[in-house]
């Protein structure tokens, strides 16, 4: 009998510690700032929260912040003037993404990691 409660104790504490170890967190790659030569940032923090600097198709700077939230590989930019839906892909350390400005034309964005 107490090699029984052994066993069983040994399986419970084993699986409660398989269990801690499946439930740990996995941090986004997004997370942390992304920046090209021709002045373009985004900074993603592990909040859910955004912050962007994007130079228009007009040649402005625009300043952005919000919301973003990310599923398989669409990412979803809530920002005060409305939001903007965009595929993303991280090839080593670019990140490949079309920011939309608020004339709605596109933005073909090629962003290195920076920090």
């Amino acid at each position: 009998m107490k090699n029984l409660k052994r066993v069983f104790a040994a399986v419970l504490i084993g699986t409660l510690f398989a269990a801690l170890c499946a439930s740990c967190y996995t941090p986004s790659p997004l997370y942390g700032a992304w920046s090209d030569n021709a002045g373009n940032k985004i900074s993603f923090a592990d909040d859910g929260t955004f912050s962007a600097t994007i130079i228009d198709t007009n040649g402005d700077v625009q300043n952005y912040s919000g919301d973003y939230s990310v599923v398989e590989n669409i990412i979803s930019f809530s920002k005060e003037d409305g939001s903007i839906n965009s595929e993303w892909d991280i090839r080593g350390g670019i990140l490949y993404l079309t920011w939309f400005d608020a004339y709605g034309e596109a933005i073909s964005l090629i962003l290195y990691h920076t920090a």
